[in-house]
């Protein structure tokens, strides 16, 4: 990947789309074909599946900006030593369009093993993209690490030898809703909404067996298709049931119907917290106007956390700062894992001073280091998860929303700067 710093975003997508089809993809991979030979060459070949279209693709808005310089800064003595080559070898990242299609995300994995013989995969965003690429990983004994996905959904494709998960947990999630959630007066009756995806069902099981526990009685009309378009039913039944509290894991779009439409029909409750969609500045600004004003969701990665690059001894905040005013957008919480999976990479190959797949294995699973989403150490499950919060949407100086981060659930370290408002406060509803 070139490391022109100027490139549009427009651009870029064009390129990776040009890319994938050049290459060509198909729905299986013979079982009886094995990844081709390591070739000699002068570089070290990093394969990363990303989803730049699709519903999952606010996830790499800050794509390839973040990926240039975390390259940039990886390279920026040479490289990393190899031992076989006699010398330090730069690094590359070849970056492919998933399109967050699960069956593209595999074939995607499949060519960069058999035709591009890369030596270590870097996948990130949502199970629709890291499942089936670490899955193909496994097959082909190819040592691979992904960021943002959290890990309960990781490990439903377990056991994982070959592929290690550095991200957050839903049992860190929920307890970053139950304590913003206490700091506003609500009946406890909760409208729960799960799109039927692996991420949605694993949220709803999360959220059935803590809620109740808590307190809260939960009003669960099932998992509902993506692209649903009419919600109706749904408003009326948590209307019927006096819901004051909506919670939700779905995509950005489904999202935005279903939210728009709540208000149509006058369904407006005093917290409204949704997992995935409203993780972006993008997302909350897609609803239109002000609607997304006073929602909520987690925080996988704020400028305020109090962690540094491994690779450069940058705060939080400074890449932030050095992104808005870089890129000239807002910042996004990706930057934080997208950059935290290059730090483990580069970490990795530094222990192990070669490319032989078993050593690089074996050096991922020894990990203990330091980076910008957190502190990194994988558990004989090949998972390490990072700390997170959980975060409000209020009115913006600099953009038209900013994120207060209003609970740090079970890490105590993480600052929170305010208190969960609720919704009918910041919209005058009495």
């Amino acid at each position: 990947m070139k490391k022109k710093r100027d490139i549009s975003r427009r651009d870029f997508i064009k390129k990776v789309g040009y890319t994938a089809a050049a290459v060509g993809v198909s729905s299986t991979v013979p079982k009886f074909l094995k990844p081709a030979r390591a070739v000699v060459r002068d570089h070290i070949l990093i394969g990363r599946p990303l989803p730049i279209t699709g519903p999952v693709s606010a996830f790499t808005t800050v794509s390839p900006w973040i990926d240039n310089k975390a390259i940039a800064d990886i390279n920026k003595e040479g490289g990393i030593y190899i031992k076989e080559a006699g010398k330090k070898l730069p690094v590359r990242v070849k970056i492919m369009d998933t399109e967050s299609d699960p069956t593209k995300a595999a074939d995607i994995a499949s060519k960069f093993v058999l035709n591009d013989n890369v030596d270590i995969m870097y996948v990130s965003a949502t199970p629709a993209t890291v499942s089936p690429v670490a899955a193909v990983c496994e097959r082909f004994k190819i040592p691979c690490v992904s960021t943002m996905m959290p890990v309960e959904m990781f490990l439903l494709g377990g056991p994982f030898t070959w592929a290690f998960d550095a991200s957050f947990s839903v049992r860190d999630y929920m307890a970053s809703f139950l304590q913003m959630w206490d700091a506003v007066k609500t009946n406890k009756i909760v409208g729960l909404l799960a799109q039927n995806d692996p991420d949605g069902v694993a949220w709803a099981d999360g959220a059935n067996r803590a809620l109740g526990s808590a307190g809260y009685k939960i009003i669960d009309i099932g998992r509902f298709p993506a692209g649903t378009m009419d919600y109706g039913t749904i408003i009326s039944g948590w209307k019927k049931e006096n819901v004051e509290i909506m919670f939700a894991n779905m995509s950005p779009p489904d999202f935005t119907r279903v939210w728009r439409q709540a208000f149509r029909e006058n369904f407006i409750p005093k917290i409204c917290t949704v997992g995935r969609a409203l993780m972006f500045p993008t997302a909350v600004e897609a609803i239109g106007g002000d609607l997304g004003l006073g929602t909520s969701t987690e925080a996988i990665w704020h400028p305020s956390y109090p962690f540094k690059s491994s690779l450069t001894g940058e705060t939080a905040k400074e890449l932030a700062d050095t992104y808005e005013s870089g890129s000239g957008k807002q910042w996004t919480a990706p930057l934080g894992g997208c950059y935290g999976g290059y730090e483990i990479v580069a970490d990795v190959l530094k222990r192990a001073q070669t490319l032989d797949k078993e050593t690089v294995r074996k050096a991922f699973a020894a990990t203990n280091l330091s980076t910008l989403q957190g502190p990194i150490k994988f558990n004989e499950k090949n998972i390490s998860i990072v700390p997170s919060g959980g975060l409000q949407w209020v009115k913006g100086k600099k953009f038209p929303f900013d994120c207060a981060l209003v609970s740090n659930g079970n890490y105590k370290t993480l600052p929170t700067d305010a208190k969960l408002i609720s919704i009918h406060e910041l919209r005058g509803i009495k």
